[in-house]
């Protein structure tokens, strides 16, 4: 997602803001729709009508949660993806 430019400093290839989606799949749970969905909100507070997609697994044992949301930079993206990996309810995000 980032190169380090000739000064040695990250530069991304998103022009921001932007739309991107992140998806996070764990284990079907109301547990771990509320914890994606606060920490979510903890980062994107104006999340819009229809930006929260939910999908089962064939046997419905896992579900996959994806947010679109309005990005506002690349520190914002990396914020939200350190709290949903370290949420032991997340097996992983994307």
């Amino acid at each position: 997602m980032s190169e380090k430019n000739s000064a040695g400093e990250d530069e991304t290839l998103l022009e921001f803001p932007c739309e991107f989606p992140i998806k996070a799949m764990g284990r079907a749970s109301l547990q771990l729709e509320a914890a994606v969905l606060e920490i979510m909100n903890r980062h994107v507070p104006d999340l819009g009508e229809g930006a929260i997609n939910f999908r089962e697994s064939g046997k419905g044992n896992y579900i996959s949660i994806t947010v679109t949301v309005q990005a506002r930079s690349r520190a914002q993206l990396d914020a939200i993806y350190m709290d949903l990996t370290a949420c032991e309810l997340v097996l992983f995000a994307i």
